[in-house]
């Protein structure tokens, strides 16, 4: 005779931890990191160093302060971390990125209650915050290979377009002047982890290849932006070089794969990864095309944050034979 034991959901368990789901995604922006280093020097591997551990130390201090138990342990913060220094140029200020670092944990996660809770993705969240309060350092895009007048630690820097000045340039997706294997390789202007198309690539496969994510979102992303950058081109009369152009420069491969997928603020449902992608698709266009800004990576993946809640319910799915019980019912 077979005993029962009853006891609460969830009843299929995993061994993967969050812990080891922010390890792994951690060791698969590693070839990002080392192209940024190789590609702006010493001093962006610091700045990936130092925003980590001002994350981490940010998380320590809400927690305390919230009388709540640590959770610095998980990896959370050290990844939001590490993906917001990706997201910011190697010339910004310290004081500038502990800040932008200091909002994304403890206004952006730690104050809507922690991990699982923010309404949008912490790192996307602080580069718009730095990008909206000190917009000339957030743009200032030093040229690959001129390490020469970098100042490694730049603590306090007030500006970091005035630390380098002569040696900053704007980014390929402005200037439209880099080609497909510079930006695929790296040998392009922008911010620490954007620049090599090829390491994020590498870390996209690994986190799909070992089932971290979905490909739906980040190919659904990619899809409808280049689909929408070939309309362009039909109708225009340009270049087909502007859809394999468009793909490769700026951040949108850092985000699709490594930001838009994030557990939290993403989808739940295939259905609904599908729509995220595509809607992170369509706002990148047009925010590229018609706003006064070069990209729009980073306000499409937030907007669509923001619309997560409503696309889970709408495709949510309905169990088997479920009758719909109106309001009265439901009253």
């Amino acid at each position: 005779m077979n005993i029962l034991t009853v006891k609460p959901s969830p009843h299929i368990r995993s061994e993967l931890t969050t812990q080891k789901i922010m390890l792994a995604v951690i060791i698969a922006l590693i070839p990002a990191i080392i192209a940024g280093t190789i590609v702006f020097g010493p001093r962006a591997l610091f700045m990936v160093v130092f925003c980590a551990l001002v994350s981490m130390m940010t998380e320590v201090v809400c927690r305390a302060l919230m009388k709540k138990e640590g959770t610095v342990s998980d990896g959370s913060a050290m990844l939001t971390g590490v993906l917001l220094a990706l997201n910011l140029p190697v010339t910004l200020p310290l004081w500038q990125a502990a800040i932008g670092c200091i909002f994304a944990i403890a206004v952006v996660k730690q104050l809507f209650g922690g991990l699982g809770c923010n309404f949008a993705n912490p790192a996307i969240t602080g580069r718009i915050f730095l990008l909206l309060s000190v917009g000339s350092d957030m743009t200032a895009w030093v040229k690959p290979f001129y390490y020469k007048e970098l100042h490694l630690w730049g603590l306090f820097e007030t500006s970091g377009a005035t630390a380098i000045d002569g040696i900053t340039g704007a980014t390929p997706l402005a200037t439209g002047d880099a080609g497909l294997m510079e930006l695929f390789l790296g040998n392009v202007g922008g911010s620490i982890g954007e620049t090599s198309a090829l390491a994020l690539l590498i870390g996209g496969l690994f986190l799909i290849i070992t089932k971290l994510i979905s490909p739906v979102t980040p190919i659904s992303y990619l899809g409808s932006l280049a689909a929408l950058t070939f309309i362009k081109v039909l109708v225009t009369g340009g270049d087909m070089i502007e859809v394999p152009y468009a793909l490769l420069s700026g951040g949108v491969i850092l985000g699709a794969f490594f930001m838009a997928t994030d557990y939290v603020t993403s989808p739940i449902t295939s259905k609904g990864k599908l729509i995220f992608g595509i809607g992170c698709g369509i706002l990148t266009f047009v925010i590229r095309e018609f706003a006064s800004m070069p990209e729009g990576c980073s306000f499409s993946i937030l907007i669509m944050n923001l619309l997560t809640p409503y696309i889970d319910k709408f495709t949510q799915t309905k169990p088997i034979g479920a009758k719909k019980i109106n309001a009265k019912e439901e009253a």
